[in-house]
């Protein structure tokens, strides 16, 4: 077992449970509309290939990712609120989350909610060619409703809420209590649909505990040639008391499933075990 693999493994003994289940049984809740804007995105960066190369071995594997995702959330309590995350910054975490997202939006016909909650360094915006004058931070800082920041993007029933403006105190506010209530909100005004959310990376960033403690899983992002051990091992211990339902591991060129298979793709690769 490589030590990667062994870290995973580490991973996997902190999740909580999940496993096959009965289907989650959809709720509607008074005011749980999906956002009047619609603004369709305008993707144009050949990494979100499951828009631009949807036939590419790389899409492939993000549907595999998606599987592997709504296998182990659709437990008898649906687990919909999923953050995506890094050691450090440059691993794909963004890229990955967008990608899942995308995924399970067209293949499913699931209504997902994609939240740019990486304040420090937004970038969902520029990927999915949208310009979005409010977002989370207005939320935060003026106490606007969730709803009037959501946008519908026109990829399946993907929908999105930005970042918002620039502010001067990223890890305050996303560490607030304010944030808290946002996260609830958004978990039980839409207890259908997946929430996914983009985060800063955990070692540079304290705040991104605070958001692990709220959500119902964490999905860690590797990079090849980048993640060193010992961050690996750093971040995984901030997140002891997260669920991490497993990684990917990314800008692969090969990965090894317990020695036995052999994969060898230019861009991404899920890595999960079973639970």
């Amino acid at each position: 077992m490589s030590r990667i693999e062994e870290i995973l493994e580490k991973a996997t003994k902190m999740r909580k449970g999940g496993g096959n289940g009965e289907k989650s049984k959809k709720m509607s809740l008074p005011g749980a509309k999906l956002p009047k804007v619609t603004r369709r995105a305008r993707i144009e960066n050949p990494n979100v290939v499951t828009v631009l190369d949807p036939d590419s071995s790389t899409a492939e594997e993000y549907r595999k990712l998606k599987s592997m995702v709504v296998r182990l959330t659709k437990s008898d309590e649906f687990q919909n609120m999923l953050m995506v995350t890094s050691s450090v910054g440059g691993e794909g975490k963004s890229l990955t989350a967008l990608n899942l997202a995308i995924t399970l939006a067209q293949e499913y016909d699931y209504t997902v909610l994609l939240v740019d909650a990486d304040l420090r360094r937004p970038s969902l915006n520029e990927y999915l060619g949208i310009h979005a004058d409010i977002g989370l931070t207005d939320c935060l800082v003026d106490g606007m409703g969730v709803g009037n920041a959501l946008i519908k993007t026109g990829i399946g029933g993907l929908v999105y809420l930005p970042p918002g403006r620039r502010v001067s105190n990223p890890g305050d506010l996303l560490s607030s209590s304010r944030m808290s209530e946002i996260m609830k909100e958004i978990k039980h005004r839409y207890p259908d649909r997946y929430v996914i959310i983009d985060t800063p990376p955990v070692l540079p960033f304290a705040e991104v505990l605070s958001i692990g403690a709220l959500v119902d899983g964490v999905i860690f992002v590797v990079r090849e040639g980048v993640t060193s051990e010992e961050n690996l091992k750093d971040a995984v211990g901030m997140l002891k008391n997260a669920n991490i339902l497993g990684a990917v591991y990314n800008a692969a060129e090969s990965v090894f499933f317990d020695g036995h298979y052999k994969y060898k793709y230019s861009k991404y690769s899920s890595y999960y075990r079973d639970r």
